[in-house]
């Protein structure tokens, strides 16, 4: 299927999509990229993006992390799954993807925004809640802090 049908399916969708969101660590900060499309478009997320039929989770997040961030990262595990329910003026759901949140690591690799991100930016988990508007993904950073340290 062409890449634009994929997309225009993702509006209104039949049933939730696999979206798959990643955490990416360096020392003391996490990697925000700027959204460049629909849902969210201009807010301050977490990298990540679909998943592809015949694609693991773990690829995902590799080929979501390098394709938004240009990073090449080591995936550490999963963090948590939740719902991202998106509905349009007369209450229509007009996005639904079933996130799952993983953990990486980026040793080295200067960041560039590309594909669905406009920006991209290194943050203290300090930043994050001032910075984003959705509260889970400062959860999401926490829980990903107490994986690190197990």
């Amino acid at each position: 299927m062409a890449k634009s049908a994929v997309k225009s399916d993702r509006r209104y969708p039949l049933r939730p999509l696999v979206g798959i969101g990643v955490v990416i660590w360096r020392g003391d900060k996490v990697l925000l990229v700027q959204r460049g499309h629909e849902p969210a478009k201009g807010k301050w997320r977490l990298p990540g993006g679909a998943q592809d039929v015949g694609e693991t989770i773990m690829q995902t997040a590799v080929r979501e992390a390098r394709e938004e961030t240009g990073l090449d990262i080591t995936p550490m595990g999963i963090v948590t799954a939740l719902d991202s329910i998106t509905r349009d003026a007369k209450g229509n759901v007009e996005y639904h993807y079933t996130m799952i949140e993983v953990l990486a690591e980026s040793a080295e690799g200067e960041a560039q925004a590309g594909d669905d991100a406009v920006a991209v930016r290194w943050v203290t988990m300090a930043e994050i809640e001032s910075l984003c508007d959705w509260p889970e993904v400062a959860r999401i950073v926490q829980l990903s802090a107490l994986q690190r340290v197990l």
